[in-house]
């Protein structure tokens, strides 16, 4: 099972550049076991609205929304293993 990570993220964010690279050292720690989509919220507002998103940097996984803010490395690969764990069954 693949764990699909969705970073909501805006050009004018300060706190998305930090957001993504969190998720991109996770990236490469759990390798194919994740897939990685950018969703700008300035072009993409219906994704942002399906979710319900009132701030970014968000993170949804396996389309639940998991975290709003930057996440530290240690909270995404919890929450990572989680999701591989829960997926397992």
């Amino acid at each position: 099972m693949v764990v699909k990570i969705e970073v909501f993220t805006s050009p004018t964010c300060p706190y998305c550049p930090m957001a993504l690279e969190v998720v991109e050292e996770a990236k490469k720690e759990f390798g194919d076991a994740i897939e990685v989509e950018q969703i700008d919220v300035m072009v993409d507002r219906e994704k942002a609205i399906e979710y319900g998103l009132m701030a970014v940097p968000a993170i949804a996984m396996n389309g639940i929304l998991k975290f709003i803010g930057a996440p530290s490395k240690e909270e995404l690969i919890e929450a990572i293993k989680e999701e591989l764990e829960e997926s397992s069954f």
